[in-house]
């Protein structure tokens, strides 16, 4: 028996997964000994912590270096009004252990930076990225490119959500390299141009409907279940419920430079 053989309890646990042609006992036992890194506690970090911990992702990381406030409730499930003021990995924790006591949790209570994350991300297979912010969304695509990390990266405005999945040092189907973030997203926007949540407003389901089809892209990852949305932006239209998918390549100029 290796340590990700599946107990009884866990037999039972997941018996809806086990089931299932595409994931069965293999891909459960997959999930038990994946290691992912959740960017962030918050609208998107909490519905990806919440599912993934429920599907029997061996390890789980998450990193914030913020406290749970009155204004984050209102989309951020996994935390509770009587966790106002405690550190949000903390608050975090605490849920995912009532959620799946066979899920290890590992605590990061910082930011991401350029000191940090290297180390950090060495440690896990998959990335997710649930930031709030351009400077660490384009340090996480960056680094986990040069690391050769999985990264499901999301991103929320408003009424609006997005999401992809990035693996540019793989090749497609036709032999090309997939494409990184800067192919989709070249450059940051100038600062002051994108508002933040906290200035434009962000309807809370929204973020559970993109943090959890990060989850699921994560649990396909792992198991090899159907086609990842690498090459492929998934944008999603909440007032007008509609979803589009936009297919998008490696650019010349990245390709060059991987060459």
């Amino acid at each position: 028996m290796t340590n990700d053989a599946l107990d009884s309890d866990e037999l039972r646990r997941y018996a809806r997964h086990i089931i299932l042609p595409e994931i069965g006992g293999p891909g459960q036992q997959k999930l038990k000994a994946a290691r992912v890194l959740v960017i962030g506690a918050g609208g998107l970090g909490a519905p990806v912590l919440l599912y993934l911990a429920a599907a029997g992702v061996g390890t789980l990381g998450v990193i914030d270096d913020d406290i749970v406030s009155l204004s984050n409730l209102q989309r951020q499930i996994i935390h509770a009004t009587d966790d106002i003021d405690r550190k949000k990995v903390d608050s975090a924790a605490d849920v995912i252990k009532g959620v799946n006591p066979h899920v290890r949790m590992q605590t990061h209570a910082m930011r991401l930076s350029e000191d940090n994350a290297d180390e950090l991300i060495a440690n896990y297979d998959i990335v997710v990225d649930g930031s709030d912010n351009f400077t660490t969304r384009y340090l996480l695509a960056d680094l986990c490119a040069a690391k050769k990390v999985t990264l499901v990266t999301g991103a929320v405005g408003r009424f609006d959500g997005s999401l992809t999945v990035l693996q540019p040092w793989r090749e497609d189907a036709e032999g090309r390299l997939n494409p990184t973030y800067r192919d989709l997203f070249p450059e940051p926007p100038a600062p002051g141009t994108v508002p933040s949540c906290a200035e434009a407003g962000v309807i809370g389901a929204l973020t559970g409907v993109i943090g959890t089809l990060q989850a699921m892209e994560v649990i396909k990852l792992i198991t090899g279940a159907g086609e990842p949305l690498i090459g492929r932006l998934l944008l999603y239209d909440s007032l007008a419920a509609r979803f589009e998918t936009i297919r998008y390549r490696r650019s010349r100029k990245s390709a060059a430079l991987a060459s």
